[in-house]
């Protein structure tokens, strides 16, 4: 038999082969997507991952490359803060779900409230909820309550007081019947009328330079100063000082208006009388106007109310 030289060549693979060779190449150092089966309260029964290939396989989370291309956000997020009761009842219905409730803060030194728009959800299941969207309404004080609780226990001398009583008459109120009833018996005094304080902060005006002689209590309540000097007035020289006046002013900006009795007290030394004034109350009075006024937003929404506050959100 004849040797030959001439060498064996290998067989060319089929155009199919080539494309399968190239398809294992790519799988092999590649990326494919999977659907990744998990368990758990608040979970999908499964995510998208990355599969990747080669010599280090490996998974790779697929949301941060979609949230790249998110065209708005997963969830509302955020507080808005509202400066009248109004407004926190007109955006809360707006946005309100559901789930929605509205929590009152009634520490009278800080009250607000606030509507968790995303609370937990009162399904069957009972899931948690992101507690991210809030609305919230903190009471911003009116000009007037302001003015009146700067001054609140200050002492003023004679012409301060009086000056201050005529800047701020628009403030005060004839007292009601009830008031006239309750608060006469309470506090053993007499409730002035605006007129009355008026009458009250010119007679002062009139004795600001003369020297107090005599400061005593009537059996009504009211006590009278006499003055050394005598001035021309209907009493002479002698002036009626009531013990308890009404306010009627609105406590928080824009709010509704709110009756506040004061307590007018005076204190005599040496000729020169010092003046001031207690609000009576004040805690009780900007507790009751919270609750009045959570009790309307609770009313206009429609959602479950709670004293108190939300938990932060976590």
């Amino acid at each position: 038999m004849a040797r030959t030289d001439t060498p064996m060549l290998e067989p060319t693979p089929k155009p199919d082969a080539i494309e399968q060779i190239a398809k294992l190449a790519r799988e092999a150092a590649g990326l494919d997507i999977v659907d990744l089966k998990v368990k758990g309260r608040g979970l999908p029964e499964s995510v998208p991952v990355g599969r990747l290939h080669g010599e280090n396989p490996s998974f790779k989370s697929l949301k941060d490359l979609a949230e790249q291309w998110r065209l708005f956000p997963e969830c509302k997020a955020g507080t808005a803060v509202v400066d009248t009761l109004d407004s926190f009842i007109q955006l809360t219905t707006r946005h309100a779900t559901d789930d929605s409730v509205i929590f009152a803060a009634t520490d009278w030194t800080r009250p607000s409230l606030t509507a968790v728009i995303d609370y937990h959800r009162i399904s069957t299941d009972g899931d948690a909820g992101n507690l991210a969207h809030r609305i919230h309404y903190p009471f911003p004080l009116s000009e007037q309550w302001k003015t009146w609780v700067k001054m609140n226990g200050q002492p003023m001398k004679q012409g301060d007081f009086a000056g201050f009583i005529e800047d701020n008459i628009a403030d005060l109120s004839s007292p009601e019947d009830l008031e006239v009833t309750d608060y006469e018996a309470k506090f053993a005094t007499t409730i002035a009328t605006p007129s009355a304080l008026v009458t009250l902060s010119r007679g002062l005006a009139v004795h600001v330079a003369s020297s107090a002689k005599s400061a005593v209590t009537l059996q009504s309540g009211e006590g009278e100063i006499v003055w050394d000097e005598v001035h021309n007035g209907s009493d002479g020289n002698k002036l009626k000082v009531p013990g308890l006046f009404m306010l009627q002013i609105p406590l928080f900006h824009m709010g509704e208006l709110q009756r506040v009795p004061v307590r007018l007290r005076y204190r005599m030394r040496d000729g020169a009388i010092t003046w001031f004034y207690q609000i009576w109350r004040p805690d009780v009075v900007v507790t009751e106007r919270v609750i009045e006024d959570f009790e309307t937003a609770v009313g206009d929404t429609g959602l479950p109310g709670y004293i108190g506050k939300p938990e932060a959100r976590t």
